[in-house]
């Protein structure tokens, strides 16, 4: 069953599916954000059905396509092709482990004129994933795909397992995995961390669990005081 549109915060939604990660029984996040008037931006695409195509529809007009980093993209294709007007932005190094998507701007290339004043992209130097988080100003909102978990307490007993084992069973927090293994550059990871810290956001949405309404920024800041 296709999960439909939930508000998150003021020109913000999103949506779910269910995912396998090394067996685990996790949920992978699409977000959807109004960039003014009726253009809609879809930051880390889940897939694509006919319903959450119309339920997107009656939010306006999509515009602009988003692949955070180089492994929130498999759905991408069937948005590009059921909106084939929408611009497509994609991580570093994406268009060479996807040469069969079309990608129209690479992160950080140029600025994007229509997120001026409503988003503020950045990038995690440092970080293996070449994954870009988006600020969403008028929501106060920062919102991740891989950056951060909050995945809650899964009952499954392997997930259970696997995020108490990896460290981020009901925390919001970064797998120990990724730790060990998504960073070549801890120093200049720890840069952009701190610049993104001091972004304006309360709310924190993520790709995989539940976002927080409040206490964002000081959540972010404790998954992240290993680094």
């Amino acid at each position: 069953m296709v999960e439909p549109l939930v508000t998150l915060g003021p020109g913000l939604w999103g949506c779910s599916d269910p995912v396998r990660i090394v067996g685990t029984h996790l949920t992978a996040s699409m977000t959807v954000m109004n960039l003014g008037g009726s253009d809609l931006l879809l930051y880390s695409p889940v897939a694509s059905t006919p319903e959450r195509q119309s339920a997107v529809e009656s939010l306006g007009r999509v515009a602009h396509i988003y692949a955070p980093n180089l492994f929130h993209h498999l759905s991408v294709a069937k948005w590009c092709a059921a909106f084939p007007d929408a611009r497509v932005h994609g991580a570093v190094g994406l268009a060479k482990k996807r040469p069969d998507l079309r990608i129209d701007r690479v992160h950080g290339a140029e600025p994007e004129p229509a997120f001026a004043g409503v988003v503020e992209e950045l990038y995690i130097p440092g970080f293996r994933l070449n994954e870009s988080v988006l600020v969403y100003r008028p929501a106060r909102s920062l919102v991740v795909a891989d950056l951060v978990h909050n995945v809650g307490k899964p009952e499954h007993a392997w997930t259970k397992f696997y995020t108490k084992t990896m460290g981020f069973y009901d925390r919001v927090s970064l797998s120990r995995m990724l730790r060990w293994t998504a960073f070549s550059d801890r120093a200049a990871a720890r840069r952009a961390l701190d610049d993104l810290l001091g972004h304006d956001f309360d709310r924190l949405i993520v790709a995989h669990g539940a976002p927080l309404q409040a206490g964002g920024k000081d959540a972010l800041a404790a998954a992240y005081d290993w680094l």
